[in-house]
């Protein structure tokens, strides 16, 4: 255990993760299961669970275990979003030793998957992983409130693994976001290959870190794109996504979550997955090897 006061006997490992400079809105957690690294670790008979803040949850709880039913405005759009991806316990606060106290209490879980934990301290850890946002990387590599780094760049040599978003041939482990298909945010059973919109022009909603990051992906298949960037973990209103054309609207899944109540009919998201290299591969492997039995 890296750093607290050590983690008991039933808690194996604790995996802690970061957005370096917090801008990429793509949690470890998702890389792990979109690779089927959970699977990976039940197979070794370990039980798994996530910890994560549900940052701009309007639930005041300290500890909220997210259900199937939670509101993603109560827990907080990544969480909810995390939790219809897994089939592992989610557990929300703002306190990641209290969320993995928890976990082992009332799952007994094996090992932990902490998104964005880096600086907390008073969580014991086994591994570190540093994600890095390829688009903008370290910015300046100066600490907040200069720069967007929330400690000297020199902490991440003391980090286990170093992933970035994006090819970087300097950086040996990285993973690309891939696509395929828009869904209907009518029915998750509607959907259709994105390059049937190839040419039209669609309005582009993002309400995530970087919607630069998701327009551009846009662009990249062939759409004319109306961009509507709203802040981080916005909270939509109905008149935020009524146009006066009847052009499509194509938004990020996060965003996607807080918007299915509403009834327009061509409205739609773009789920993302996960393509890792062989380097990535081999060394999330190894983690994975290193937790030990029984």
């Amino acid at each position: 255990t890296r750093s607290g006061s050590p983690p008991s006997s039933e808690m194996r490992e604790d995996i802690s993760s970061e957005i370096f400079n917090n801008t990429d809105d793509i949690p470890y957690e998702l890389l792990s299961l979109n690779y089927d690294d959970l699977s990976k670790i039940k197979s070794k008979n370990l039980s798994v669970g996530i910890v994560t803040r549900g940052y701009k949850r309007e639930s005041k709880d300290e500890i909220i275990e997210v259900q199937a039913d939670s509101s993603p405005l109560d827990v907080g759009d990544e969480a909810f979003m995390l939790a219809q991806k897994a089939a592992c316990p989610v557990v929300v606060s703002a306190n990641r030793k209290k969320a993995v106290e928890f976990l082992q209490s009332k799952h007994k879980v094996d090992v932990v998957l902490s998104d964005d934990g880096l600086q907390h301290y008073n969580m014991p850890r086994n591994y570190e992983i540093v994600v890095i946002d390829g688009d903008r990387g370290i910015g300046n590599a100066r600490c907040l409130p200069a720069g967007p780094l929330r400690e000297p760049i020199s902490r991440i040599n003391s980090c286990d693994l170093i992933v970035n978003n994006g090819v970087d041939d300097s950086i040996k482990s990285h993973f690309e976001i891939i696509y395929d298909d828009v869904v209907s945010l009518c029915s998750d059973t509607i959907r259709k290959p994105i390059m049937d919109l190839k040419d039209f022009t669609v309005h582009a909603v993002a309400g995530i870190g970087n919607p630069d990051r998701f327009f551009k992906m846009l662009r990249s298949v062939g759409l004319n794109i109306i961009e509507h960037p709203f802040p981080d973990h916005y909270v939509y209103k109905e008149s935020d996504l009524k146009f006066s054309d009847d052009y499509p609207v194509i938004m990020t899944e996060k965003d996607a979550v807080k918007c299915k109540k509403f009834t327009a009919k061509d409205n739609w998201y773009l789920p993302i997955s996960i393509l890792v290299n062989k380097n990535l591969e081999q060394q999330i492997n190894t983690l994975i090897e290193g937790i030990p039995h029984g």
